[in-house]
């Protein structure tokens, strides 16, 4: 399993930082991060170090609610959404390109559901995925 980038506790991923990982990747997060702080969707983006990963995530979250956890890669950036089993029908129902996600082996009783994310075109499929988990129960 790769790991994160950023997994220095002691450089916050700030622009230049995440710049200088992501290259030309870094313009899709940029426009990621517009599109879902500065539009009516109003997620926050909040970067902290977890010694548990061993990596900087960022929690984006909706008021109070974790939306999805961000984490950067070689070439990529990768949101992950975490659903509970009675989600999954709500889920089935989204009109979602199946191959845009991945879903990961069950985490307790979370079912995390991956998006590899390295161009805007992904953006409309985690808009619909951003909606319905700030609607879940």
């Amino acid at each position: 399993m790769e790991k994160p980038l950023l997994n220095q506790p002691d450089i916050f991923p700030s622009k230049e930082v995440l710049k200088n990982t992501l290259g030309n990747v870094h313009a899709v997060l940029e426009e990621f991060e517009t599109l879902l702080t500065q539009t009516d969707i109003a997620l926050t983006f909040e970067w902290r170090y977890y010694k548990d990963s061993k990596a900087w995530l960022c929690n984006a979250s909706y008021k109070k609610k974790t939306v999805f956890w961000l984490a950067v890669f070689n070439g990529y950036f990768q949101t992950s959404f975490f659903f509970l089993e009675r989600h999954l029908e709500g889920l089935a129902a989204l009109e979602i390109d199946e191959d845009s996600y991945r879903m990961e082996k069950t985490w307790g009783k979370m079912i995390p559901l991956i998006f590899k994310i390295n161009n805007a075109k992904q953006f409309p499929d985690i808009v619909k995925m951003v909606e319905f988990k700030k609607k879940s129960k």
